[in-house]
């Protein structure tokens, strides 16, 4: 290939590259984006990473919290897959640092410090939040 091939090639080249380096973080936020239930309880969330919270959708123990911030502070990390927030901790009734990690496409990990102790809950992606019987 000369030298001019190359050079006529290299505007698309640069272009692709940017695409790639830009897109990754944005295409993994927006993995993240919707609806997860929780993993042994009836409970939805909407992820909303553009706005850098999760919110409560559906709670069937608790109806009253729905609209609740689960999350806040949002933030990328340097890992595509990872992002770092405040979670609500049910069991001590605040907000703690925790790291949310998309270990596979229909699968979110938050992982809550506390001391040396480490609690992590799963979340399963689903494509909408069901209809409560009592709403039916």
């Amino acid at each position: 290939m000369g030298v001019l091939a190359m050079i006529r090639l290299l505007p698309g080249l640069i272009l692709t590259i940017l695409t790639a380096i830009f897109a990754a973080p944005g295409n993994a936020e927006a993995d993240l984006a919707g609806y997860w239930q929780h993993e042994s309880e009836p409970v939805w969330i909407e992820m909303q990473p553009e706005a850098g919270q999760g919110v409560m959708v559906r709670n069937d123990n608790r109806p009253d919290r729905v609209g609740f911030l689960v999350v806040t502070d949002f933030k990328a990390s340097d890992d595509p897959n990872e992002w770092l927030a405040q979670v609500f901790a049910a069991r001590l009734g605040e907000y703690r640092k925790a790291e949310i990690t998309l270990s596979a496409d229909d699968r979110m990990v938050f992982t809550v410090k506390v001391g040396f102790m480490r609690r992590s809950v799963e979340w399963r992606r689903v494509s909408e939040v069901p209809t409560a019987l009592n709403d039916a």
